[in-house]
């Protein structure tokens, strides 16, 4: 979680309703239209242009975690006029028609900002008058989050879906910054924005947040009125915390010693004295650490989010440059959502990536246990071999990740989740006992 889907989807055509059909002929001359693909009860492909694929190509999501480039040769999509082929895992070809979705552009003035955010309702035949409102609530990156894709599926998926740019990022006012406190308010006037927009279409509303999103979504519950918080792959525990176990993650990989660990274990707490403090005292200790473990090969091997890189500056630079550099986004390094989670009385859904290597697991998985234990109201889903943002990978010898897509399940499991709808089969995922 690295502290810290683009161009706006034009959906407009027909509903309709996807049916097996024989193998279609795929024709290179037809261009590919950017909008989202299905129905609810159906697979759905949401196609946007990306910076990285040429035009005409355009780049899609679909429902099961599979994406990609349209120009690609194994390309399982290809494109009609007003509908697209897909080639599903398990059941041949289809055909899904495009969506139609009513967008709504609004403003929302916040702290020191305005927000500019959208909101996406499905219309068309068959389509419920009262369906569930989601607000997405964003992780660290920087970019615009109105119009991407994750919002679209979503909204392909049979629910009003709210999203916003960040202050600072895209179309919104502000400076861009990583205060939880603030997010959570800025998140808040989103949901309340959304359902007076919504007001008398929607059943049940909420928060899906995603990475940083986890600290921030459960914050924002207890500042407005909604009726569930959904998580993929947050955290927990601190941001310090995190730091600790990346390092720790890192040492078991590399694999260091019992004293090594242990050495690393000091330095995040002599690291976590100076970021709590905004670089205003711990710099004794640190320089201490530094000298006693020049030698050491651990000390340029281990990184985390921030503790590597400070340990392999000097302590003048520290002083000097270190909060500028490793302090300037306002974060609450010590910020935990155990007391946030205790104060929510509705209910929870939290995805974990087993092999997470940005926000490590086991301390987020043993509180949500305890959470469990207590009657608390919360699903608990690990999808295995799968890292940040739900991604399954290949890993190379030398221990370096590809991502190869988002895992099957994940997208599905949100949506069901969110609308009620049950389902047993999310992929490879493990719904976490209570004990």
């Amino acid at each position: 979680m690295r502290i810290l889907f683009k161009t706006p989807l034009r959906c407009a055509a027909i509903l309709g309703l996807a049916m097996s059909i024989a193998p279609i002929a795929r024709s290179a001359e037809t261009i590919c239209e950017p909008g989202a693909y299905g129905a609810p009860d159906q697979d759905v492909v949401v196609l946007e242009a990306k910076d990285w694929i040429p035009s005409p190509g355009l780049g899609y999501l679909i429902l099961d975690g599979r994406y990609g480039s349209t120009l690609a040769p194994d390309s399982p999509v290809s494109c009609g006029r007003g509908y697209v082929i897909l080639k599903t895992e398990t059941s041949g070809e289809v055909r899904l028609e495009q969506r139609v979705f009513k967008r709504t552009r609004e403003e929302i003035p916040v702290a020191d900002a305005v927000l500019v955010g959208e909101l996406v309702e499905p219309t068309g035949a068959g389509v419920a008058p009262i369906r569930p409102l989601v607000v997405m609530v964003h992780g660290s990156e920087t970019e615009p989050a109105i119009g991407n894709n994750r919002a679209y599926l979503l909204a392909a998926q049979g629910m009003t879906v709210f999203t916003y740019d960040k202050r600072g990022t895209g179309r919104s006012g502000g400076f861009y910054t990583q205060n939880f406190e603030l997010l959570a308010d800025d998140a808040a006037a989103a949901m309340n924005h959304a359902q007076s927009l919504a007001q008398g279409h929607f059943s049940r509303s909420g928060y899906w947040g995603q990475s940083q999103g986890g600290w921030v979504a459960p914050l924002a519950a207890t500042r407005s009125k909604v009726d569930f918080v959904a998580v993929g792959f947050g955290l927990v525990t601190s941001p310090i915390d995190e730091d600790r176990e990346q390092m720790l993650l890192e040492a078991e990989t590399l694999g260091l010693n019992d004293h090594e660990a242990a050495e690393i274990r000091k330095l995040s707490g002599t690291t976590a004295t100076i970021v709590a403090s905004h670089f205003t005292r711990g710099f004794e200790a640190l320089e201490s650490l530094r000298r006693k473990t020049a030698d050491e090969k651990w000390v340029h091997l281990v990184n985390g989010e921030y503790s590597g890189d400070m340990l392999r500056m000097n302590d003048s630079d520290l002083r000097r440059v270190g909060r500028a550099v490793f302090d300037n986004l306002e974060i609450i390094w010590d910020y935990n959502s155990t007391t946030t989670l205790n104060h929510l009385n509705i209910p929870i859904l939290w995805v974990i990536a087993e092999q997470d290597r940005q926000a490590p697991i086991a301390a987020t998985t043993a509180a949500l246990r305890r959470f469990r234990e207590k009657g608390k109201a919360i699903d608990v889903y690990v999808f295995p071999e799968t890292d940040h943002g739900m991604y399954e990978f290949v890993q190379a010898p030398d221990g370096s990740r590809r991502n190869t897509r988002v895992t099957e399940g994940y997208f599905r499991l949100i949506g069901n989740w969110i609308t009620g709808n049950s389902q047993v089969d999310y992929g490879r995922a493990v719904l976490l006992p209570t004990k």
